[in-house]
Parts: C-alpha cells; structure tokens; sequence
C-alpha cells in the first residue's frame, strides 16, 4: 500500500518532533522565554488574550493565545530585549518594554489588563524587577552590558565566573590564558565540586574534550553576548559534570549597524621594573603587550537576515625573572668537597651486589672519596653518557655567588628568560528569521594560541618553565534551527562540531639523543623530534 503525500509529509513531520524533541517544557540551553498571566482589573483570569512579544532589535514577532487560566508562554527566545504587547476585546491595548530575556531563564510578566477601546493604550516603560520564579535551578546570569564594560585582565571573560556565589577560582583562571597551560581556562571550583569539572556551553554546543575535562574555546569579550553560571539543582538536559554549568550565547547582527576597533598597549618604558628583578640587578624586566581585534555586525535584509563578524589578537613577551642553582665548575668535573654533607657510593651499599651482609650499627654505604679527599667522585666513575651531558652543556655556569648551605650553593644563576606567547580568533556568525515560525543561526570560530618557548641557559634547551611550550588550534561549527509548532511545542535543533589540535613541544626538539650523549638508539627520540619540528613555536 502506497501512502500519499499529505500522510507521508504527516508521518515525517512527526518522527522529527520525536527524534529532535520537541516538548512542552521551559526553554533550554541558550535560550529564555517569557510566561505570565492575564487577568481583568477585577484579577479574574482573560482567556483567549492575544500576546506579542517582539525582539527590539531585530523585530521577529513571536504571539501566543491565553488559555482557559488566563496563561501564556512563548518559548525559545533568543536573548535580548523585548516589547509585550496584550489584545483583548473590551480592554485598552497593554505594551510594557523593555523585557530583559536571559540565557537558560524565564521572565514572567503577568499582565492586569483595563477596560476600554482597544484604540487606547496601557504603556508600561517602568515595573519592579522580572523575577526568576519558573525554575528551582540556582545561578545567576552576566548580562551583556557587565561582560561588554567590566575591565577584565587579558580580556578573559571567564574571569566574570567568579562573580557568581559558589564559584571559587583557582591559580591562572582570572589572566590571558596565552601564556598558560591548557587547564587554566576551567580551572574554577564550582558550588563544591573539583575545578576543571564543569561544563561549558557555547551558544548550547559543549567546549569540553576529553583530556581532563579542560575547555578548549573562550569566546572573545565582544562576541559574547551573555552567560548564565548555575551552580545548583540543575535540570536533566544537562550533565556531564560535577561542579556546575557555564552557559554563554553570542551576538548576532542587529536592523542597525555596530561595530568596534580597539588596541591595548603595555611596554617595557611604561612599567616599572619589578621588585625580584632590582634585588638580582639583571636589569629591567621586559614587557611587551599588544591586545587588538575589531567587530561589526547588522543586516544583510532588514528584519531577515543578519551578520555579526569579529577579529581579536594577542602578542605578548616579557623578560621572566629565573633564579635557580646550577653546578659550579668544580661539581661538574665530580668534586663536591665543599658540601659539608657526605655523597655517597651506591655501588657500596652493603648486602647489594655481591656487598657484605649488613652489620647492625655500622655504615650502610662508604662516602666517595678520590686522592684522599672526601666527597669527590673518581673520574673512572663517570661513564660516557655523563660527560657528554656535561660536556653539552645542561646547565649554564653560575653567574651569582649564591647562598651557601650544606649541600652547597644555591640560587647561584639568574637572568630574564624570554617568555609569552600569542593567539588569534576569528568569529563569524549569521542569522535567518525564516519566518514567524521558524529562526536559524550558523556560527565558526577559529582559535589558535602558542606559548612561546623559555630558553635561559642559551643552549637551545627548552627549559627552566614548568610549562612545556604548548600549541593548539580550536575550530568550532555550530548551526541551530528552531521551529515553533505552537506556543508551547517548539522543536529545537543544534549540530555542532569542535576539532582541538594540540602539540605539547618536548624539550629536547630537534636533538638526536644517541648521537648527542651517547644513549642506546633505543632511546632517540629524534624521529618525533623531526616531525614536530614543523609545528614548534620559533
């Protein structure tokens, strides 16, 4: 039996509302909605009002019917500000704006309508505060204008997190994350749970991988639009997480055109030089800074189609104060006679490898010693492997006299090592109004950052940093279609994609191990070492 179209077209429809869910339920993810009652002066309930509710900037109407309560919602609203206008027979025609549409959040504007011509008009331009009272979810929204004006180290707007209760940051959370390891970006405690456990949603597309939760895509502060932070009794849509839910939604074009362009300039001959870099006397302590971009957004077809495209780049390099202790010439060629502690012998270690048995109360393990002077370790002892190592050299000389203690002098070397880093992020994001029913949005952003490598003792090593140079490009795609059925059945769509190339840069990048110190071929690490050399930071 063959179907006919309208049937096939029914049962298709159909299946999508099942695969895609489309519930009756409170908006999700990036999106708010806007719910209240309508009632008579009387405060008897008015079904069968009419409520608009349109997006002041770029003019979709959305419209729903009371019911028999007097109800009303409207769901999957983008975030913005919005007008309510209510029509009923023999009630004056009731605006009220602005309506301030939050991220994951409801807005109830319960509406007391008065009698008279519908000609005649209740505006409404000043109210108490819309209050959150549709979900038991706790957190608290950023809204645009904070996350647009608030000064923020670096431009990071993660760093606007910690100023929702129940959030506590951890060490390189709150700067540019140019510069940091890969977990400084979620490395917020949330409402209990372990940092760098939360999730985090970006226009309702995950930014988390799999390599320990860490986020990959922290949107420039211009292209976000807000976020909201819910630490607490959170709804089934999300999870995977054990802290808490980061939720952001970026801008889209408006029926007017903005646009910014920006630059932030710190220098070395601006700053002062830094307290540990007077006290070694190496000199003024470089810093060079440059934090640029531009954005511009508005309308290719007025109330249609809209466009929002934004640039922002990082350059950053600074002389880093390195103190640390290094082998004095002496201890390079085995001669520790000035540590007061004894270096001793392994191989002398009683009862291993063929050694006496222990003896209660005598010496484990004899003290090196070569000519009769203790603590020197005999040239013989040192195998070819080691004097290449020494001979390479490591470590650089010591250039301080340092502060002399029993295992001999420390903090004996100081400089300004070179480190930073630099990133650039290109967003691109357009917006349909299809028609009354149905809105879509397409967004890519393109992230790459590297830190640059720290070479203090001039020898080509990458060292001296806890922080191996790390390099690593984010792409994401992210395309979202809604369709309302009626005003309490909306499908919502999302397909996203997020690709995260990282290259961690081994220290000894570029050095054939075995030719060099003279390591079993075995332990050459050179083939790795070649095929990393294209994606190393110069």
């Amino acid at each position: 039996m063959q179907l006919s179209k309208a049937v096939f077209r029914t049962l298709a429809l159909a299946f999508l509302a099942v695969a895609f869910l489309t519930v009756s339920a409170p908006a999700q993810n990036i999106f708010g909605a806007i719910v209240g009652t309508v009632s008579d002066p009387s405060g008897a309930v008015l079904p069968g009002a009419t409520v608009t509710v349109t997006d002041t900037s770029t003019g979709e109407k959305r419209s729903a019917v009371t019911d028999g309560q007097g109800n009303y919602e409207i769901l999957s609203l983008p975030r913005g500000e919005y007008s309510v206008d209510v029509d009923h027979s023999g009630f004056k025609h009731f605006s009220r704006s602005p309506i301030d549409v939050l991220v994951d959040q409801q807005a109830r504007v319960d509406v007391k309508m008065e009698v008279g011509s519908q000609s005649q008009q209740v505006v409404v331009n000043a109210a108490p505060p819309i209050m959150q009272t549709e979900s038991a979810s706790l957190g608290q929204a950023v809204e645009g204008q904070a996350v647009t004006t608030l000064p923020l180290n670096g431009r990071n707007v993660l760093a606007l997190v910690a100023l929702v209760p129940g959030v506590v940051p951890q060490g390189s959370s709150f700067g540019n994350l140019t510069g940091q390891n890969v977990f400084a970006a979620g490395n917020y405690q949330i409402d209990g749970g372990n940092a760098n456990q939360g999730s985090v949603l970006v226009d309702g597309a995950p930014v988390n991988t799999s390599y320990g939760n860490t986020v990959e895509l922290v949107m420039d502060q211009d292209v976000v639009q807000e976020f909201n932070v819910q630490t607490h009794n959170n709804t089934a849509e999300f999870g995977m997480y054990t802290g808490g839910v980061i939720n952001m939604s970026t801008k889209s074009g408006t029926n007017a055109f903005h646009g910014e362009t920006y630059e932030y300039l710190r220098n070395t001959v601006l700053d002062a030089n830094t307290f540990f870099a007077n006290r070694e006397d190496t000199g003024r302590q470089a810093w060079h800074q440059n934090q640029f971009g531009a954005n511009i957004g508005g309308p290719i077809k007025h109330d249609r189609l809209f466009f929002f495209g934004d640039y922002q780049g990082y350059r950053q390099t600074e002389g880093y104060p390195f103190l640390v202790t290094v082998p004095t010439a002496a201890e390079l060629t085995g001669d520790f006679s000035a540590i007061s502690a004894p270096i001793y012998d392994p191989t002398t270690t009683c009862g291993y490898n063929g050694n006496p048995a222990c003896v209660a109360g005598q010496p484990t393990r004899q003290q090196f010693s070569y000519n009769g002077v203790a603590n020197v370790i005999p040239p013989s002892r040192m195998s070819t492997v080691a004097k290449n190592l020494l001979a390479f050299p490591i470590f650089a000389r010591p250039n301080e006299t340092g502060t002399l203690t029993a295992e001999g002098p420390v903090n004996n070397f100081s400089t300004l090592a070179t480190t930073g880093g630099r990133n650039d992020q290109f967003t691109l994001r357009g917006d349909q109004i299809l028609s009354s029913k149905q809105t879509m949005f397409e967004r890519y952003t393109w992230w790459k950052s590297a830190n640059l490598p720290t070479k203090p003792y001039g020898n080509g090593l990458i060292t001296g940093d806890p922080i191996s140079p790390e390099a690593f490009t984010t792409q994401q795609a992210v395309v979202g279609d809604t369709y309302v059925f009626n005003p309490t059945s909306v499908a919502d769509v999302h397909l996203s994609y997020l690709r995260w190339n990282y290259v961690r840069t081994p220290a000894f990048l570029g050095i054939d191990e075995s030719t060099a110190f003279g390591w079993p071929s075995y332990m050459n690490f050179g083939a790795l070492n070649d095929l990393l050399k294209s994606t190393a930071v110069p």
